[in-house]
Formats: C-alpha cells, sequence, structure tokens
C-alpha cells in the first residue's frame, strides 16, 4: 500500500516491549525505517522521518496528550494504525471509565486511514467487545445478539494443513484426589477427569499441580514431559521446554525438582530483574527448561518449544489457549528439515474438565457472541475457597492414574501412534 500511494505511515500499538521488539525486528526485514518509541526517552518530535512507530498501549496511555498532539503532525489520510492483540483493547459502553487500553487506542486513531486489529484468540473472558472489530446484529435463541465478525479469518487447522504451524499432541494426566475435613480421618475420593461439581473440579485442580511425592499427579505429569523433550530432541537437538506454573513459590519448587533430575532450567516472572535475560537465554538454547509466572502465555516467541507443561490454576480458554501456542511455531530452519505436517508438538496438563474441552476445539475458530450484560469471568481455581460452607473438606492427597491422550481432529494419521 505505500507502494501504491494508499498509505504513508504506520503505527503499532502492543501490550509488551518484548512484542514491540519483534515488530521492529520484523520491520527492518522489509527495510521500512521504523522507530520504536518504547526505547526513545524524547517524545518530542517523536512521528518524523519514519515508515512507522511502535508504542505499547501503557506508554500510549500514559502520554496521551503528547502522543495525540504529534500524531496530528501527520496526514492521516495515509495513516495505518495497528492494533496487536487487539482482544486487549476492550471497550465497555456501560462503563465510560472502564478499560483505559481500548479508549486510547480509539482517540488517538481516530482519523486514520484504515486500523487493523491483529489477534490469535479473538474473544475475551469478561464478554466486552473489542476495538477494530467489525460487530454484525444475529439472532441467538430467539435473541437478537451482537457477534465479532473478523474480515479475515485464518484457523490453526488451516495453517497446520498449509505446514505453518505444527499439531499438537495433548496428554492429560488423571489420577485421584483425597478430600477430607480437617482433623477427620474420614476420606471421599474424586477422579480428576470426570469431577462435574465446580468446587471440587476447582479443588482437584489445586492438589493436582502441587510438587508432591513421586506418585503424585504433578510430579508424574513432569516426569512424563521431561522424557518426551528427550525423544523430541533425537530428532530436534536444541528442542525445549516451557512449564506454565501458578506463582512464584510454585515455580521455584518445579525448578528445583527438574534439576535435583539433571535438568538445565531457568525461570521468568515479572519480579525477577533478570526475567528478560532469562528469556533471551533461554531462546539461545541455554537450558532445556523454562519456568514461567504470567510471562510466556502470550506473544513469546521461541520455536525451540516442543513441549509445555500447564500447571496453573487459571482455566480460561483464553490463557490455556495463548499458552499451549508457544508450541506451535517453526523457525525457517526447521521448516526445510520436516515434512508437511510438520512434526508435533506436546501438551501435558492435569485432566481438568474444562482444559480437556478447551483442547479439543483448539483448532477451530467459533464465533464471539456479545451476550449484551452477562458477564463471563475468567474462573481461577486459586480464588475459590476450600473451606467455606458449602466446601467443608479440603484436598489432603493425590494419585497419579492414567494418561488421556487426545488425538484431536487435525493430527495426521501417521502421528497418531
Amino acid at each position: 500500500m505505500k507502494q501504491e500511494g494508499l498509505l504513508s505511515n504506520f503505527i503499532v500499538f502492543c501490550h509488551r516491549n518484548s512484542i514491540a521488539d519483534q515488530w521492529q525486528k520484523s520491520a527492518e526485514l522489509i527495510n521500512l525505517n521504523v522507530r520504536n518509541l518504547e526505547k526513545d526517552s524524547n517524545l518530542k518530535y517523536i512521528f518524523s522521518e519514519a515508515d512507522g512507530w511502535i508504542i505499547s498501549y501503557q506508554s500510549a496511555s500514559r502520554n496521551l496528550k503528547i502522543f495525540k498532539k504529534e500524531l496530528s503532525k501527520v496526514s492521516s489520510r495515509h495513516l495505518l494504525a495497528i492494533a496487536d492483540e487487539a482482544h486487549h483493547l476492550g471497550v465497555s459502553p456501560e462503563e465510560p471509565e472502564g478499560p483505559v487500553w481500548g479508549k486510547t487506542f480509539l482517540e488517538l486513531t481516530q482519523t486514520s486511514k484504515l486500523r487493523l486489529g491483529l489477534t490469535g484468540t479473538p474473544f475475551r473472558s469478561d464478554n466486552l467487545a473489542f476495538c477494530s472489530a467489525r460487530k454484525v446484529q444475529i439472532q441467538s435463541q430467539g435473541e437478537l445478539i451482537e457477534q465479532i465478525t473478523p474480515d479475515l479469518c485464518v484457523e490453526p487447522l488451516e495453517l497446520i494443513n498449509a505446514g505453518d504451524v505444527r499439531p499438537l499432541v495433548f496428554n492429560f494426566q488423571d489420577g485421584w484426589v483425597d478430600h477430607s475435613h480437617e482433623g477427620h480421618p474420614d476420606r471421599e475420593r474424586s477422579l480428576l477427569s470426570s469431577e462435574t461439581r465446580e468446587g471440587w473440579r476447582a479443588r482437584n485442580l489445586r492438589r493436582s499441580i502441587k510438587i508432591s511425592d513421586s506418585s503424585s499427579i504433578a510430579v508424574q505429569l513432569l516426569a512424563k514431559a521431561t522424557k518426551k523433550l528427550e525423544e523430541v530432541r533425537f530428532e530436534h537437538q536444541d528442542a525445549g521446554g516451557l512449564i506454565i506454573s501458578k506463582d512464584i513459590e510454585h515455580a521455584k519448587a518445579i525448578g528445583n525438582l527438574l534439576k535435583e533430575n539433571g535438568e538445565k532450567v531457568l525461570i521468568a516472572h515479572s519480579q525477577d530483574q533478570e526475567a528478560n535475560a532469562n528469556l533471551i537465554s533461554f531462546k539461545k538454547n541455554q537450558a532445556s527448561w523454562l519456568v514461567s509466572v504470567d510471562m510466556c502465555s502470550e506473544g513469546f516467541d521461541s520455536p525451540r518449544i516442543r513441549v509445555v507443561a500447564y500447571l496453573t490454576t487459571i482455566v480460561s480458554e483464553s490463557r490455556f489457549l495463548q499458552s499451549i501456542t508457544r508450541s506451535v511455531r517453526i523457525s525457517a530452519s526447521r521448516a526445510f528439515l520436516e515434512p508437511i505436517p510438520r512434526r508435533p508438538s506436546h501438551i501435558f496438563a492435569p485432566a481438568d474438565p474444562l482444559l480437556m474441552e478447551y483442547a479439543r476445539n483448539w483448532s477451530k475458530a467459533k464465533p464471539y457472541l456479545i451476550k449484551g450484560k452477562e458477564s463471563l469471568t475468567e474462573i481461577d481455581s486459586s480464588s475459590c475457597s476450600s473451606r467455606s460452607p458449602t466446601l467443608p473438606m479440603e484436598a489432603v492427597e493425590d494419585t497419579a492414574g492414567e494418561v488421556i491422550k487426545m488425538r484431536t481432529a487435525e493430527l495426521p494419521q501417521f502421528l497418531k501412534g
């Protein structure tokens, strides 16, 4: 469009500095002069002498007046505004003082010639609409509701068939969790994969990710994940594994367990000043495993990831999909070595019924329905108290059972063995 004179400049909004770096490197590969404003402390005359600019949503919100003034100097008739991971830009018509990022994006780009929203998870757990999305009204069960309809939708299944991403093999570690009243010897056992009572399901999951003895669900899951990574490294020598943990203490416990078994481990969490350095070190194959606390579920680009262990109590669909798809990327060098369809990556998780349901449909796009005042909140099992009047028991012990291997439809037959 620039060559055809339709556009002269572009501006990219993204949610993390690391993503801004990726945008800059990609733009430079096609000879675009791009300024990463996250690295520019001088905010005056920032929108000059460049093909494009990159800024985080947070910085744009913090410096709204300055950016608005400087952007006004750019011809809006030829400006392309890009919202990366556009689902972050929630807009609530009922809360004028609600989510800020969406309002900032709209205000800064209201006169741009074209807005482009990009997202790999085109829905929100709070059921809000988001910017750069076309809304159409449809009839659903006799009710007129809005549906987010993309201008272009590329399903994971299409990308798998084209060889652009890897298929996934899911390994759900089942097991039993014993529940008991505090101070009493009574026990009631619950099977992880078949529990339908929400309170019990939440307690099961909290217990199943706990690092305990060798027969516990989490320890057995990690043992199988490390064995699988060893197998994968026979054909992909620098393959690595990613573990999504619940919190910092949990991450340290997982890291210690892996190190005791001779694994090289790096840990990344937002309170660690070395976190970004550890992410870079992992990308350079300086460790077999990366244990993350809410840092690598979205936007983290490391095609060497071939095994993901999901060990957290957050079971929202968006978080699960963002985490497991860290392992579907394939580097250019590997693309020349592997046939199409590509060799699969492997996902390990407790056999939580919600996670298994998300896995069954991970490769298929589905419409995002805006259901009016209904609010679908993100489920975090850690927030459910096991000592409330309706949940008088607590999970006191767990034992690993069989592995449930999920053979989803997109996996080629010859890889299903």
